[in-house]
């Protein structure tokens, strides 16, 4: 499914596998200490290889962790993208505690990353939908929205943004997504 913005900007939403897919800088949704983990992370950390965690522990080292809402830039080793923006989304605690504020700062805050970098395609996963357990529909909504409202301006560099969404359900959910705003973006 596809979603065209003047200027001939494009979102598109495609099942697949984030690693395998080109772009310019791929999304990560990674823990706030930014050691690794399952799901997305874990598969991005095996295709890109060793060289993300080494950058990793060297952001580690120097400033921490990444603050949940927030993300931080490494290279993407062999993964088909100049970098990786390693994006700590909230755990989905009943939606009391500021939750959606946090996930769409995950997304606004890689686009201003690739903006700062003058990238033009982005890949997002669907963040803190697994182990985080944030409510699909919902996440999809804020994800979706968040991106929107960013590639719709005329000022930005960017593109291209690609959702690759791990499966028909997941991308089920964007797609919904994307049709009830449809209206708010044309």
């Amino acid at each position: 499914m596809e979603k065209q913005f003047s200027g001939g900007k494009i979102l598109w939403l495609v099942t697949g596998d984030i690693t395998r897919v080109p772009a310019d800088a791929i999304v990560n949704a990674a823990n706030a200490a930014l050691r690794g983990g399952g799901g997305v992370d874990g598969a991005i950390h095996r295709a890109g290889g060793p060289v993300i965690m080494q950058e990793l522990d060297q952001i580690r080292a120097a400033q921490g962790g990444c603050p949940t809402g927030s993300a931080v830039v490494t290279s993407a080793g062999a993964l088909p993208a100049r970098f990786v923006f390693h994006a700590a989304g909230p755990i989905y605690r009943g939606g009391g505690q500021g939750e959606a504020a946090l996930l769409a700062s995950c997304y606004s805050t890689c686009l201003r990353l690739a903006e700062e970098r003058d990238l033009r395609v982005v890949s997002f996963p669907s963040i803190s939908t697994g182990a985080y357990g944030y409510p699909l529909e919902e996440a999809a909504a804020i994800a979706v929205d968040t991106v929107c409202r960013h590639i719709e301006r005329d000022q930005t560099r960017v593109r291209e943004v690609i959702f690759v969404l791990f499966d028909q359900g997941t991308h089920d959910a964007y797609a919904r997504a994307l049709q009830r705003l449809q209206p708010a973006v044309e």
